[in-house]
């Protein structure tokens, strides 16, 4: 029954961490028997249940609970395996998806090596706008995950594809995560590449795209900014944020309602 199976996937994650810490008496239950059970639900026949062992898939590489032996051997050739050209457009939609969310959760060369490259071919898939549009809203992420070198070398000829496709649902996905893009490149590939391609973007025949482009027009121009002297950064959760300056903090220190913090700040520090 697709319900027992659906029922089973949401049980994995804690049976895997309660294994976890009792690992001495179990030292390999989770990697023996549990694990095979993920990688296998992930083809299962009812939509359902591949959805359950996917977020199952994902708490568990978000708690650290896969060994790096299983992603590279099991879960990363299912993954692409279900994203390949021939593969069923459901599968493949799914696939991507979850490709995607589990970038930022493994190692970069594993990343690289193993996602980047299918990630890069279905950037151009021209039978599902669906598997485009995930890769247009999920490509900031994916810049993040792979680093610099890789983002100028092999993402950004593909952002370039995305931000001028025919489905006005892809452009706006591309300047909706410009400033994720632009954040991990160079400062001459933004000034080169990414500006002229952001005018055409803000210049757009869609008002749709327009409007994002315009919403994203100034975390964009941020990036170009020193990070240092201007005290930008990006968050965790990848948006934008302001550093104050330890002149700001001292011009404020005058003011009682920020003078608590500032000496709240200097105790715990001592």
């Amino acid at each position: 029954e697709p319900t027992v199976r659906t029922e089973l996937m949401e049980q994995i994650p804690p049976i895997a961490i309660f294994l976890q810490e009792s690992r001495p008496k179990f030292p390999t239950a989770f990697f023996e028997y549990l694990m095979p059970i993920v990688v296998r639900y992930l083809t299962d026949v009812n939509n359902q249940v591949r959805k359950a062992g996917q977020e199952a898939l994902l708490i568990l590489l978000e708690q650290d609970l896969v060994a790096q032996s299983d992603i590279e051997n099991k879960v990363c050739p299912i993954l692409l395996d279900l994203s390949a050209p021939d593969s069923d457009d459901e599968y493949k939609v799914e696939a991507v998806n979850i490709i995607c969310k589990m970038a930022s959760m493994l190692s970069r060369t594993t990343v690289e090596h193993m996602l980047l490259p299918r990630f890069c071919e279905l950037c151009s898939d021209g039978k599902l706008f669906q598997v485009r549009k995930i890769c247009a809203a999920n490509f900031g992420d994916i810049c993040n995950a792979v680093g610099q070198e890789a983002t100028e070398r092999l993402l950004i000829p593909k952002f370039f594809e995305l931000c001028s496709d025919s489905v006005w649902g892809m452009r706006k996905a591309c300047a909706e995560c410009f400033m994720a893009v632009s954040y991990t490149t160079s400062p001459e590939v933004r000034r080169s590449k990414l500006s002229p391609l952001f005018i055409s973007l803000i210049s757009d025949t869609c008002r749709w795209v327009r409007q994002a482009a315009f919403q994203s027009l100034g975390p964009f121009i941020s990036t170009f900014a020193n990070p240092s002297s201007a005290g930008l950064y990006i968050r965790e959760d990848g948006t934008l944020s302001i550093r104050p300056s330890a002149q700001d903090v001292n011009s404020n220190s005058c003011q009682p309602s920020n003078n608590i913090t500032v000496m709240s700040s200097s105790a715990n520090a001592a």
